[in-house]
């Protein structure tokens, strides 16, 4: 009988392949456009850009609550007597799910948790690392998995960079003087995910197809990266030219294989069309 189960949540943007592959349970968190609510995952991309572009808002975005983990984590253990649950959360630092998740465990002795630390296609790759060390070792000790998982969370390496401003503008994350400083020069802010947290730390000045080759050679330089996989995250809008030519870079500067992670509902109301981003570990 199965030992180990991963619960996320769609703020992860794992892709369907790894979901179906390693039978992960994913709990959709929440997209508000005017009085009508929608779950993350059932929300056709398309409609968030019309929404912006009919209204000059930003769906805004909510946690899953504490009621969506509970009845998953007590549906697994019911089906699945001793059972133990690694949930393996939306960055704590950017969003009140993983305190929900905690919340709707408190009774139970056999949940876990995990702060990824992480969003997008950085949580992605942890939750992938940790499949596949329950994929070689199915009767590992619960609390040694942790551990481990820990470790790879503690050596992701994300960042990304919105395709417009728009969205950032609209929801208060630049202010107006700033806004219009970068659209007039074609300035694109380069956000970090450094301990949890959501960071500008750079700028870059021109389009993604012009500064993409700039920041892939930048983000190598800055961490030295393991090169069994390396995760390439983007919004609805970017260019197919570009995803190639980011795959020919990774193949170029030595990576076994490159991960695509299309950003789902929650996360494109943040980062908005055209975005682009790299996730990978640092070597131990």
């Amino acid at each position: 009988m199965r030992k180990l189960f991963i619960v996320t949540e769609s703020g992860a943007d794992l892709p369907k392949k790894y979901v179906d592959r390693y039978q992960i349970e994913v709990i959709p968190m929440h997209i508000m456009m005017g009085d009508k609510e929608y779950l993350d995952g059932q929300l056709d991309i398309q409609h968030i850009y019309d929404y912006f572009k009919d209204t000059k808002k930003v769906p805004s975005t909510a946690a899953a609550n504490p009621s969506q983990y509970q009845e998953v984590f007590e549906r697994i253990t019911a089906k699945n007597p001793g059972c133990f649950i690694i949930h393996i959360g939306y960055s704590a630092e950017a969003s009140c799910t993983f305190a929900n998740a905690c919340i709707a465990s408190q009774d139970m002795h056999n949940v876990y948790h995990i702060d990824s630390k992480n969003v997008s296609g950085g949580e992605s790759a942890i939750i992938i690392k940790a499949a596949e060390l329950i994929e070689k070792n199915p009767d590992m000790d619960p609390a040694e998995l942790k551990l481990k998982v820990e470790a790879y969370a503690a050596r992701a390496k994300m960042s990304f960079i919105p395709g417009r401003l728009e969205f950032l503008k609209a929801g208060g994350r630049v202010s107006n003087a700033s806004y219009i400083g970068a659209t007039v020069l074609n300035i694109k802010p380069m956000i970090e995910i450094i301990e949890g947290k959501l960071i500008a730390t750079k700028k870059y000045r021109g389009s993604i197809n012009k500064i993409i080759e700039k920041y892939f050679e930048e983000y190598v330089h800055r961490h030295n990266l393991e090169l069994e996989q390396l995760f390439c995250i983007f919004s609805m809008g970017v260019e197919e030219a570009v995803l190639q030519k980011i795959e020919q870079i990774s193949k170029q500067k030595g990576f076994k294989k490159m991960i695509r992670v299309q950003t789902g509902a929650v996360i494109t109301c943040h980062c908005g069309p055209g975005g682009i981003g790299l996730s990978g570990f640092e070597k131990e």
